[in-house]
């Protein structure tokens, strides 16, 4: 997702979710966004965006941007449920739109592709907001999620086992607020049982062999994790810990990240291929 978790009670709060509160957390989100946009748009292209498409979970724009320089003729809709938030995305120079993703201001079957990045994990009944995406479909649209399992997150050469913990630390604070972090296993259920078709998962791959190795900050570095201090989620000795195996990692000439995402897609029922094959 590009910031906020789109929906009331979410577990993502862009004041606390990293060092430097909300200014760092925008310019997280745009590092973030700068790191995988290349091969998220690409799995985009392979599953289709029919138009128009509405990024649900938008938050400061920095997807959307994105979106509106690679794909200039698609038309997009950018919407949160944290109007602060979503009006940094004003720059992107699309419909702003500031609502709860289980109560879209929107009529049925009148969206070509709805977008959920990095959202579901930061709700409690992610089965709603599928439910409404589907909703305001129209027959034969896309749902497209992209999500991360905290489970499946990719891999670091060197790795170190003392941190699991300390990530365990991050994946609990999230849980007890009502988030998912292992939301990833289970999108493809998700969406078939509200009735999505043709549903498939698509991963996604980033690596410093393309990006450097500073570039993976925003998942890999400390700042993510001092907010959890004063939560009391995570100790003072912990996060130092983080952020001396981090300056480890950048410093190793031959160390080698790579992160994992997932995306899911489905298609709304009733589209013409579908009526095609009833009667055939």
């Amino acid at each position: 997702m590009s910031g906020a978790s789109g929906v009331s009670a979410g577990s993502y709060d862009p004041a606390t979710t990293t060092a430097g509160g909300l200014s760092g957390e925008l310019a997280r989100l745009e590092a973030q966004a700068e790191l995988s946009f290349d091969e998220e748009l690409r799995v985009l292209r392979d599953v289709g965006v029919p138009a128009p498409l509405l990024e649900l979970g938008a938050g400061s724009g920095a997807i959307t941007r994105r979106l509106r320089a690679a794909l200039p003729d698609l038309p997009i809709v950018a919407a949160d449920i944290d109007t602060a938030l979503l009006a940094h995305a004003a720059d992107a120079r699309v419909p702003l739109m500031g609502c709860d993703a289980v109560r879209l201001p929107l009529a049925d079957g009148v969206v070509g592709t709805v977008l959920l990045r990095y959202v579901l994990q930061h709700v409690a009944d992610p089965a709603a907001v599928v439910a409404e995406a589907l909703r305001v479909l129209r027959p034969g649209g896309r749902l497209v999620v992209i999500e991360v399992d905290s489970m499946l997150w990719g891999l670091a050469d060197p790795m170190y086992p003392e941190l699991a913990g300390v990530h365990g630390r991050m994946a609990g604070a999230q849980r007890q607020a009502g988030g998912d972090r292992l939301i990833g296993r289970k999108l493809t259920r998700i969406l078939r049982r509200a009735g999505f078709r043709e549903v498939v998962l698509r991963p996604f791959a980033t690596t410093n062999d393309d990006r450097p190795t500073e570039a993976f900050a925003p998942h890999m570095g400390p700042e993510r994790l001092a907010p959890l201090v004063a939560s009391g989620a995570l100790s003072l000795p912990e996060l130092a810990l983080a952020a001396d195996r981090w300056r480890r990692f950048r410093a190793d000439p031959d160390a080698w990240v790579m992160l994992l995402g997932l995306v899911v897609a489905g298609t709304a029922p009733g589209g013409p291929a579908e009526s095609e094959r009833s009667t055939s």
